[in-house]
Order: structure tokens, then C-alpha cells, then sequence
């Protein structure tokens, strides 16, 4: 075949992760048939981008002839000087990309995700509002095929590292380094606070024992309201989409920042150029959409108040949310869509509620 006779030959690093993203793609879609549940991607998202990021990063421990089927190696094609030195730039991007996989690998397991049995929730909705093969033609080629692709493309900013000079970390690896890890802490109280949420709203009893940040003292108002709306849910209605989008944004500058990597076409001179910002921008193009189904259904079950919630609080940016405030306070409707939002509980004012 032609375009395993380039890769081969043209583009070595990438002769395993291709195999292996063949591989799981495969994998997903005939489990997902078996199971009758399409989540099976959903899952392994959790840990996919770290494997292919690890791969990257000690290609030196690797064999050049895998052992058995599947198992990662390092084709001799590749570079000597790939095969037999540690980047500092890759191994600094697997520690982020590890940590990341550790923080959604515990949130899915605590939502029950990791279970063969539950599926999505939007996927049920899906299935709703089209016919059963269109949803057929749209599990093969959206979930099992191109989020597969979009795994597989998270994994190239660390081949891009590894095929930098090998050199000492530099003041952007530390800063983006450092921006990294905060944003996976955001991250994670983001996923504290809904599970939090959650939890009250099915249980009605607050846990004393919450994570740090998540120990929201919620009221039966929040409960009835249906959604969470405090914290940093307050500032962005979907904190944690903008973590997340933000965690692959600073993965895929880390190489393309450093002095060892080519000028970038600042702006961008045509569609070529943007190619190296590729994972990102299909990560964030696939967020946003993905957002505008799930508020739709958010939408559908509380018309009311998450219209209010829609014009009281910004989708991602909490810098826009006061000006959101602000254009309503103009309107003289802050009051009434503040009380929808946010509530008239003890509450209602202070830490938990956007300005």
C-alpha cells in the first residue's frame, strides 16, 4: 500500500501510533455494536492521549521489533539521535499529559462512566432525533473513526518535541509547564463542584468530607433549580470545556514556543500554516459544538432558568460574564435574572455568585 510505503519510509515515529490508532478505532466501533452502547470511545479518551504522548516521549526504551502485536517499538528508520536520548520538552509534556489522564480517569470512574453498561447521556438524545442508521452511519464515521483521529492528533505536538533538539527546557516550557499543571487543578474543582452539586441534588444531604473548593453549602433552591450555577460555574458556564480546551492549547504551543522550533506565520499566511496548531483547533472546533448540543439539551429541560443562566453567565470566557451583568444591569433586568440564576438563599450573595 502506498501510504504505508510512505509512512514507512517518510515518516517512521509514526508507524506504531497509526497501527495502534487503527487498531483502537476498530476496537470501539465493533464493541460499541456488540454492547449497543457508543461510549465505548468515551472511555478510553480517559488514557488514549497519554499512551500516545508516553510513546513519544521514551521512544529510547522502546524495541526496534515489537515483541508482540501491538506492543510499542522504535523503528531503526527512525533518527539515532530520537532513538538514543531522552527531550526534556516531551518528558515535561507526558508528565502533564499523565496528571491530565489521572484527573478525568478519577472523575469518570466516580460518575460510574467506566462501566460497560452506561452510556452518555447526549448519545440517548441522539438517538431520539435521528433515524437508528443514520445514528448507525454517524457511530462509524463521528464517534468511532474521527474521535479516534482527534485522540491520535493530540499525541503530535509531542512527536513534534521529540523531533527537536534535544536541549535543556527553556523559560516557555517553564512558564507553559506551570500554566499546565494550574489548569488541571482548575480542572479538577470545576469536576468537584458539579459532582458535589450532583450528589446533593440526588441526595439532598451535603458531604462534610468534600475536596477543597467543592465545600458549597447548597440550598434547596440549587436543587430545584437543577443545575449547578456556584463557584466557578458561576463565572463560566462550562468551566471545565475551557480547561480543558485550554490544557491542548498550551500542549501544542509547548513545542511550537520553543527556540528550537521554526518561525510560525504570525498571522497566519493561508491553511498550511495552521497546521501545527491542527490538535487544538479540531479539539476546540469539536468542544464547541459539542457544548451548543448539550446546552440545547439543558435548554430543553429548563427553559426558563437556563435561558436566564445563558444571559446572566458567559459560555467559556469568566471575563465576559460581568459585561454580561453589566448589559443586563443597563436593561434593568440584573435583579430578576440574578434571582433565577443564582437564587434568593443565604447564598445567593457573596462567594458563589458572579458580579
Amino acid at each position: 500500500m502506498d501510504f504505508w510505503h510512505v509512512l514507512t519510509h517518510d515518516a517512521p515515529m509514526f508507524v506504531w501510533p497509526v497501527k495502534f490508532c487503527v487498531a483502537m478505532t476498530a476496537a470501539t466501533y465493533v464493541l460499541s455494536i456488540l454492547t449497543n452502547n457508543v461510549s465505548q470511545v468515551d472511555r478510553v479518551w480517559t488514557f488514549l492521549p497519554a499512551i500516545y504522548t508516553i510513546y513519544y516521549a521514551l521512544l529510547p526504551l522502546w524495541p526496534s521489533v515489537p515483541p508482540t502485536y501491538l506492543f510499542p517499538y522504535t523503528p531503526e528508520a527512525i533518527p539515532a539521535t530520537l532513538r538514543e536520548t531522552f527531550s526534556p520538552r516531551t518528558l515535561l509534556m507526558a508528565s502533564l499529559v499523565v496528571t491530565w489522564m489521572f484527573r478525568l480517569s478519577y472523575n469518570t470512574w466516580r460518575r460510574g462512566l467506566f462501566n460497560l453498561k452506561d452510556e452518555d447521556y447526549r448519545w440517548a438524545v441522539l438517538r431520539q432525533k435521528i433515524s437508528p442508521f443514520l445514528f448507525q452511519v454517524f457511530n462509524f464515521f463521528f464517534i468511532a473513526i474521527a474521535q479516534n483521529i482527534i485522540l491520535f492528533l493530540l499525541g503530535l505536538p509531542a512527536a513534534r518535541a521529540a523531533a527537536q533538539p534535544h536541549t535543556p527546557l527553556s523559560t516557555s516550557d517553564y512558564i507553559l509547564g506551570t500554566l499546565g499543571f494550574l489548569i488541571i487543578l482548575t480542572e479538577f474543582v470545576s469536576d468537584n463542584q458539579q459532582y458535589s452539586f450532583q450528589t446533593f441534588k440526588h441526595s439532598g444531604n451535603l458531604n462534610p468530607n468534600e475536596w477543597p473548593g467543592a465545600k458549597i453549602q447548597w440550598t434547596k433552591h440549587d436543587a430545584e433549580r437543577g443545575f449547578v450555577t456556584r463557584g466557578l460555574w458561576a463565572w463560566s458556564r462550562h468551566p471545565n470545556f475551557l480547561c480543558e480546551q485550554s490544557f491542548w492549547i498550551i500542549i501544542t504551543l509547548i513545542p511550537l514556543l520553543s527556540p528550537d522550533s521554526p518561525k510560525l506565520d504570525f498571522p497566519p499566511t493561508s491553511l498550511a500554516s495552521l497546521t501545527p496548531l491542527l490538535p487544538c483547533l479540531v479539539l476546540c472546533s469539536l468542544f464547541f459544538s459539542s457544548t451548543i448540543f448539550t446546552e440545547s439539551i439543558s435548554k430543553a429541560k429548563y427553559p426558563v432558568a437556563y435561558s436566564a443562566y445563558q444571559e446572566r453567565v458567559a459560555m467559556f470566557l469568566p471575563l465576559l460574564t460581568p459585561v454580561w451583568g453589566a448589559l443586563l444591569s443597563i436593561q434593568g433586568r440584573k435583579g430578576s435574572v440574578d434571582s433565577m440564576v443564582y437564587g434568593d438563599g443565604p447564598n445567593s450573595k457573596g462567594k458563589g455568585k458572579a458580579e
